[in-house]
């Protein structure tokens, strides 16, 4: 073979020449391919999202709802909220995980206003960016009345006043008429109204005053509403009214304790109580004996020392129930 043909043929210049040829277009192709790889995984890879409604709203909290698709990059999210679209608010950050799969999402918000419109969206991030969902709005609800009452003085004396009093809380809770219902001892009649319907304060604030109780009794308050809004239960204990008395007896070192009860509790232990360093020490006892229709009476002598006494009226369980006289002072 000439050397003309050599070079004009299958020469090993000219197939070094092809072969140096075919890897730099394979090694161009190559770098094409890494150069888009990027683009194409950026596209594939950001976080897919969709905001849903609210779920479970009420006057101060509310569950926001949304799907995210994590495109198979692990994704972490979250929902803004607030007043408007500018938000101001975020929920705790929660992991999607890394699936190709859309899955549902919940977190709850709290310290919301009552009868307030609030913006929400939902939030997805992952390496290749962040995702952000349509807004949606969410209208929290009225804060439901409720009642609490007191009543004092807890017991009362015989006879005596007794105030209950108490706040109506929630929305719209100013100017709303409320009533005082009771049932008396044994508590089997039922709640019945007393006295007139009154209406709260401003602030939800109400007060009744029953003028004279002669009986253990249940309290209660309920509004006018339809269905009534219901207090809990306060129980009032009427204790026997004791008037305790002392005199001096001819015996030196003795004293006569003597008085009555009211109503009428015959029978009753009634007994005669030195006070010492905070303790009552038993200085005599007697029961208490018919005085008329509405009172008992009692009377012994003790042996007495100088210092506070005071009597107590120790009662069977029934409309009224125990108590102590008045301090009484022996020099």
């Amino acid at each position: 073979m000439s050397h003309s043909q050599e070079i004009a043929g299958d020469s090993p210049g000219a197939a070094n020449l092809r072969a140096r040829r075919r890897r730099l277009s394979v090694a161009l192709a190559l770098l094409l391919a890494a150069l888009a790889i990027p683009a194409v995984a950026q596209a594939a890879g950001l976080p897919k999202v969709n905001t849903h409604g609210a779920r479970e709203v009420s006057y101060g909290s509310a569950v926001l709802a949304g799907s995210v698709n994590p495109n198979g990059s692990n994704t972490s999210y979250y929902f803004q909220y607030g007043l408007t679209k500018a938000y101001g608010s975020q929920t705790a950050i929660a992991d999607a995980g890394s699936g190709t799969k859309s899955l549902p999402v919940r977190l709850p918000i709290a310290g919301l206003q009552p009868i307030t419109v609030y913006h929400f969206r939902l939030v997805a991030v992952n390496s290749f960016g962040a995702t952000i969902g349509d807004d949606e709005k969410l209208l929290t609800t009225k804060v439901p009345l409720s009642l609490a009452i007191l009543s004092s003085p807890n017991p009362v004396p015989f006879g005596g006043a007794v105030t209950v009093q108490g706040t109506l809380s929630g929305t719209d809770n100013a100017k709303r008429a409320v009533s005082l219902q009771a049932n008396a001892f044994p508590f089997t009649g039922g709640f019945q109204n007393v006295g007139n319907t009154e209406l709260t304060t401003a602030t939800g604030g109400f007060s009744f005053t029953v003028p004279s109780l002669t009986a253990s009794t249940q309290f209660r308050v309920a509004t006018s509403t339809n269905p009534p809004v219901v207090s809990p239960v306060a129980g009032e204990n009427v204790a026997v009214r004791v008037s305790s008395h002392v005199a001096r007896t001819k015996r030196r070192g003795f004293a006569r304790i003597y008085g009555t009860v009211t109503p009428a509790v015959n029978g009753a232990q009634v007994g005669m109580l030195r006070i010492a360093q905070g303790r009552g020490i038993l200085a005599g006892g007697t029961v208490a004996r018919p005085r008329n229709a509405s009172s008992s009476r009692f009377s012994r002598v003790v042996r007495v020392k100088k210092g506070a006494y005071r009597v107590l009226v120790k009662v069977a369980p029934g409309p009224v129930v125990s108590a102590y006289g008045t301090p009484l002072l022996i020099r």
